[in-house]
């Protein structure tokens, strides 16, 4: 691998300057480094691995890093153009892990958009050299390797480790917060008296579909990484299987969620087509005690010359009494059924 850069580290965009380290024992070294010297480094001593963190960088840091470490330039392509899906590529020695991240906003709860994609992690492993591309917002991630020396001691792969182990306990996070919001619905849907708009439930289950979208194609990326055929140590891959059972775990959740979501969107249509019903109810009955004055109204309010009870005078009081019995026995009678 031939290490030449057309520039210096200096030259990387202000937004996209790397964050770079040696770590050698599983600790890093104090000395700063550009990627290239950082990569010196490592083949001078013959141990250690280089850390790479960029941030939003674009095609000119992506051409610099490439040329310092060897990457691959349809894997390169990927980070430039972004909005990839999660996946696990080999180019020779190096891996390519893409991971998307979410987070979720407390005060949008019961809003569109609760479960919001922040961003993505871009992720080489070689041998002598990992380096992390974060797309978006990666405020919840660290950007030194989060993991302690005697696991970072086992290589890059402790480290690619340290990264998808975050990741996967963000969607764990996100999810139990999810679980709380359907949780909460659940009780609301089935509490006499309590009026849930079925909108919460919509925006709810295409939050839960989304937050399935992202999390659930990382699954054949983190089961490979865990195989033999990786050029991980073994105690490296324990890790990487045991992150691979906390994203099945979440997989499961989510799907669960939706699962329950599906159940409250039933339950909240059924009681809203048996209110529906009910207010169908009530309107006919006032419809029917309507029509008793109406067809008094429309016989006397034909006007014939001759009708009876016209010329005498107990006519007006009869009549109205009648429609007031009348009346009286409907609505008694409904009353009775249930339907006033």
């Amino acid at each position: 691998m031939t290490v030449t850069t057309e520039r210096p580290a200096e030259t990387f965009a202000k937004a996209a300057l790397p964050d770079c380290a040696v770590f050698v024992g599983g600790r890093a070294l104090p000395d700063r480094f550009t990627p290239a010297d950082a990569l010196a480094e490592v083949r001078r001593r013959g141990e250690g691995f280089v850390w790479v963190w960029l941030h939003d960088p674009d095609a000119e840091d992506m051409a610099e890093l490439a040329t310092a470490f060897g990457l691959h330039p349809l894997a390169v392509e990927d980070v430039v153009e972004a909005g990839q899906r999660p996946k696990l590529e080999r180019y020779d020695d190096t891996l390519f892990l893409v991971l998307r991240t979410v987070a979720y906003r407390a005060e949008a709860a019961h809003e569109s958009g609760a479960i919001a994609q922040t961003g993505e992690l871009l992720v080489f492993t070689a041998p002598e050299f990992v380096v992390a591309v974060g797309r978006g917002d990666q405020s919840g991630l660290r950007r030194a390797p989060a993991a302690d020396a005697d696991r970072l001691r086992l290589g890059p792969g402790a480290a690619l480790h340290a990264i998808a182990d975050r990741v996967v306990d963000t969607y764990l996070e996100v999810t139990a917060a999810v679980e709380r919001d359907v949780d909460a619905m659940e009780e609301d849907v089935f509490t006499p008296g309590c009026d849930v708009p079925i909108t919460c439930l919509y925006q709810l289950k295409r939050d839960v579909v989304e937050l399935r979208r992202t999390v659930g194609p990382l699954a054949p990326a983190l089961i490979a990484l865990g195989k033999p055929e990786t050029p991980f140590p073994k105690e490296v891959r324990r890790y990487l299987r045991d992150v691979a059972d906390h994203h099945v775990q979440a997989a499961d959740r989510i799907h669960d969620a939706g699962e329950s979501l599906n159940s409250l969107i039933n339950a909240a249509l059924a009681q809203i087509g048996v209110q529906q019903n009910t207010d169908m109810r009530k309107i006919s009955s006032l419809a029917a005690v309507a029509a008793v004055p109406t067809v008094f109204a429309g016989i006397y309010g034909m006007n014939f010359e001759h009708m009876p009870e016209l010329d005498q005078p107990w006519g007006y009081p009869l009549v109205l009494g009648l429609i007031a019995v009348l009346c009286t026995s409907l609505v008694v009678v409904f009353r009775r059924n249930h339907w006033l």
